[in-house]
């Protein structure tokens, strides 16, 4: 995504700061298809460390985290998930050894590497970062893809493609204001978690439909919101 203005429009410190290439990052919660998070700005590990020290204070257990290959992501995870241990004093003179950084023996974090040739991918690889094989697997069974995969942040991305003209790929369409697109992608968001039914989700085994949203799936909401109710709904900030 990028954002352009008119040159003489544009001040050195705006072009620095907010034009240019933009990454969006976001969460997705697989059993439920809820947006836990997203987070729209650069593709540096300081917004990395943003983004997961959101995503992880919405969570109250420690997920299985899966993620392509950007090494930010494993970078932020050890930041949030290790404790300190100090070494073994040895009773020689001089200055003690910095303590041992211990990644969280629970962390349990996947990659998915994709190999492509002319544009169309012809190998997946998985690999395990941090967390048990085992354990890992375990908890894949109880998720719905059963496998190491990316595809659930994928598809929603093409679905903020086809309701943002500004994300389409290889299009004259740029996005002019940081804010107001930050602003746009948040009500994206609201309409995919509270409003818009997801199929998956409202499809029991009789296969009868019963609107079901990604908030409602997550206990968030009882009910299939409006645009009403969502434009109108107030966040309270302490």
């Amino acid at each position: 995504m990028v954002f352009c203005k008119k040159k003489k429009t544009v001040s050195e410190q705006e072009l620095k700061n907010e034009f240019g290439k933009k990454w969006i990052w976001t969460a997705i919660d697989t059993t439920t298809k809820l947006i836990v998070c997203f987070l729209i700005g650069d593709r540096t590990l300081e917004d990395a460390r943003k983004f997961l020290k959101n995503l992880v204070s919405r969570t109250e257990e420690l997920p299985l985290f899966t993620s392509d290959e950007l090494p930010h992501y494993a970078d932020g995870l050890k930041e949030l998930f290790h404790k300190l241990v100090p070494p073994e004093p040895t009773g020689r003179p001089g200055r003690p050894r910095n303590p041992e950084k211990i990644i969280d023996e629970h962390l349990d974090y996947a990659t998915v590497h994709k190999t492509r040739e002319k544009g169309r991918i012809v190998k997946v690889e998985t690999k395990i970062v941090f967390g048990s094989p085992e354990r890992i697997e375990n908890r894949l069974q109880e998720l719905p893809g059963k496998t190491i995969n990316t595809s659930y942040v994928e598809r929603s991305n093409l679905n903020w493609r086809m309701w943002d003209a500004h994300l389409i790929r290889k299009s004259l369409m740029f996005a002019k204001s940081f804010r107001w697109l930050k602003a746009k992608f948040a009500i994206c968001i609201g309409f995919y978690n509270f409003i818009r039914p997801h199929e998956t989700l409202s499809r029991g085994d009789d296969r009868v439909f019963r609107a079901n949203t990604p908030a409602m799936a997550a206990g968030i909401t009882e009910h299939q919101w409006t645009i009403k109710e969502l434009l109108a709904y107030q966040i309270c900030v302490n």
